[in-house]
């Protein structure tokens, strides 16, 4: 049986609501200060800044993280994970094989500009 679509809404209500922006990892190493695995990343969004987000990126080792580039919401609140505080939210999908939670990134497909917004 296949799953039935959720309803239509407008572009206002929803995907305007968020910044989502491109940004560059510059540095990815292993936090053991949060509840599961996660890698402390710094994003650099351009002018829009540095920011510090963590995450279950955790499948890719930490030198492939850094420098690729990454979308990542910056207009959500700064979420508490343990003993620390994630500025942004980094957009994954869940890592094929590994358990729920483990991500990999969604990423433009080219070099896109730092601090681009997705429409």
């Amino acid at each position: 049986m296949a799953s039935e679509l959720k309803p239509s809404v407008n572009f206002e209500e929803s995907l305007g609501l968020l910044d989502i922006r491109v940004g560059r990892v510059v540095s990815a190493e292993p936090c053991d200060a949060t509840p599961k695995p996660t890698y402390r990343m710094v994003v650099d969004f351009g002018k829009y800044g540095r920011r510090v987000s963590y995450g279950r990126f955790t499948a890719h080792p930490p030198e492939e993280v850094a420098g690729r580039l990454v979308l990542a919401v910056l207009n959500f609140p700064p979420r508490r994970m343990g003993e620390v505080v994630s500025e942004v939210l980094v957009l994954g999908v869940q890592y094929p094989g590994r358990d729920s939670g483990e991500a990999t990134f969604v990423s433009p497909a080219v070099n896109a500009k730092i601090g681009s917004k997705l429409f």
